[in-house]
């Protein structure tokens, strides 16, 4: 007597609920995060943040605030993409954030400005874009379940045994 040989079925959802409620607290995060580190730059050291120009704020913390809760959302919508589309998404999520946030700590420093600004507006730029990426990171594995089902194999016409 052998057993009905079965085939094991995997499938891994995205809860889209818990990744965007979860995108959401990251963006308030960054937000929170900047707000903190111009702040701390333009009070204690004295020092201006570089920005982008053209902005409808007349006020850096709220330009560097939103754009940094911007950023977050953005990059959601980017992991939710990768998580329905790749494998291994959260290793392409990381490395995507990881250059993106060097590329940003690093823009300062192509703008004609104090050392002192570029370096602080950078270490402002790397805190917000490390907060994003492990926050989101976090976020995916807990928006992530894998169902697992067992199916009986059933013999074709075509299959005599």
């Amino acid at each position: 007597m052998s057993a009905e040989p079965t085939t094991r079925i995997t499938r891994t959802t995205v809860n889209w609920r818990r990744l965007w409620a979860g995108g959401v607290a990251t963006a308030i995060v960054a937000a929170l995060a900047a707000m903190v580190g111009v702040l701390a730059v333009r009070g204690p050291i004295d020092t201006p943040v570089i920005s982008p120009p053209h902005t409808p704020w007349d006020s850096e913390v709220a330009t560097v605030a939103v754009y940094s809760a911007i950023a977050a959302l953005i990059a959601t919508g980017l992991l939710h993409l990768l998580l329905i589309s790749t494998p291994r998404a959260t290793t392409f999520f990381s490395w995507i954030g990881v250059l993106a946030t060097a590329a940003t700590a690093l823009w300062p420093f192509s703008v004609d400005a104090t050392t002192k600004s570029q370096v602080a507006s950078g270490a402002i730029y790397l805190v917000v874009g490390i907060a994003i990426v492990s926050l989101l990171s976090g976020v995916a594995a807990s928006s992530q379940s894998t169902l697992t089902a067992s199916a009986r194999r059933t013999h074709g016409p075509s299959d005599p045994t």
